[in-house]
């Protein structure tokens, strides 16, 4: 992969791709931690600042933050697959959108044109409000699709294009980090943790110093229960979020497979080694939709994604796949967790139809 292949827009320079691949993949949690990025890419701590703040500005970083596991919370998810007219898109999209856990909502090439991802805290019926989700949408049908099985969560996009198509490496977070979690009681004090880092980190020296702030903590304090809440399972990590399209990723690739079930987790194991593989789930299947492995691959043009599940098809004998590609992107967000906007979001979404009647 060249330099040409990896942007197609000269948003970063060579020293800020590394600096952002670094802050994807290994973000220091500790009291100054650009200073110890710094010292591993060979730049001073005000220049990582400064880059940041840069990229930032250029619309390449889209958030620095605390990243939690949403189902170790208590939370319900699913990723949502919904048939609309083409007509009514853009009004079911407004809708859906204006229900506060839906994080991330796409049109997609295919008949299910719709696709999102749709979260509920604790002591809710999520499939209650997937099925009214479609109701006030106008969708003419939808399909709940559940994770039954996380082989890989973890977008680690490479600014630099050092990368190769076919590089592998240990998925960032499983099933098996999940469970440890998974059941175990959420303190208030977690809660308050959640709240205070869920936003974004100032690119300053000291980012944690606005967590000291809303917490009445100190900043040893901070550190030291975000790395308990690491080791619980229930935060994956620290990171710098990107915008993919402005980080030169612009084809955005969701390869689903129909996979025999006796080799579902051989070939999800597989798949979630892929570097350029950001999520692999195993997902119910259904009468109009036989696919029960989905696998989100990232490249800066189709043919990069291509190449990608070619390789995968190639090396596994799993054949029978399709990938579909997002044309707009109709919301992608950080999920908000504890917030008040979820006892209303039934409110929120029937103002949105009222709006576009």
């Amino acid at each position: 992969m060249t330099a040409t292949e990896r942007r197609t827009t000269p948003k970063v320079d060579d020293a800020t791709a590394r600096l952002l691949n670094e802050l994807q993949d290994h973000y220091p949690l500790v009291e100054r931690p650009y200073a110890e990025v710094g010292t591993r890419l060979g730049m001073t701590e005000d220049e990582v600042v400064q880059r940041l703040r840069d990229a930032r500005a250029a619309g390449v970083v889209r958030q620095v933050c605390a990243i939690f596991d949403t189902k170790t919370l208590g939370y319900s998810s699913a990723l949502v697959a919904a048939k609309v007219p083409a007509e009514q898109l853009e009004h079911a999209a407004k809708v859906v959108n204006a229900h506060p856990g839906v994080s991330h909502n796409y049109r997609r090439n295919h008949e299910f044109n719709m696709w999102y991802t749709v979260a509920m805290p604790p002591g809710h019926d999520l499939q209650v409000v997937i099925d009214r989700l479609c109701e006030l949408s106008g969708a003419e049908s939808m399909r709940n699709m559940p994770t039954l099985r996380l082989f890989k969560i973890g977008v680690t996009l490479d600014v630099a294009g050092q990368r190769a198509v076919d590089a592998r490496g240990a998925p960032e977070y499983s099933d098996e980090k999940r469970e440890q979690a998974v059941g175990k009681a959420i303190s208030d004090t977690d809660v308050a943790y959640i709240r205070a880092t869920q936003g974004n980190l100032e690119d300053v020296a000291t980012p944690f110093e606005s967590v000291v702030a809303n917490l009445g903590w100190t900043v040893d304090e901070v550190i030291e229960y975000g790395r308990a809440m690491q080791e619980r399972g229930v935060l994956r990590r620290y990171a710098a979020i990107l915008n993919h399209r402005e980080a030169g990723f612009r084809a955005n690739g969701m390869a689903v497979w129909n996979v025999p079930v006796e080799r579902i987790e051989e070939f999800g194991q597989f798949v979630a080694g892929y570097r350029n593989v950001s999520h692999c789930y195993q997902r119910p299947v259904y009468a109009d939709w036989p696919y029960n492995v989905f696998s989100m691959i990232h490249a800066p043009r189709a043919d990069g994604v291509e190449a990608v599940a070619e390789a995968i098809a190639t090396q596994t004998g799993i054949t029978d796949h399709r990938v579909l590609y997002s044309s707009d992107e109709f919301k992608k967000i950080r999920l908000p967790y504890y917030v008040d906007s979820y006892d209303h979001w039934e409110e929120l979404c029937e103002a949105a139809a009222r709006d576009n009647s």
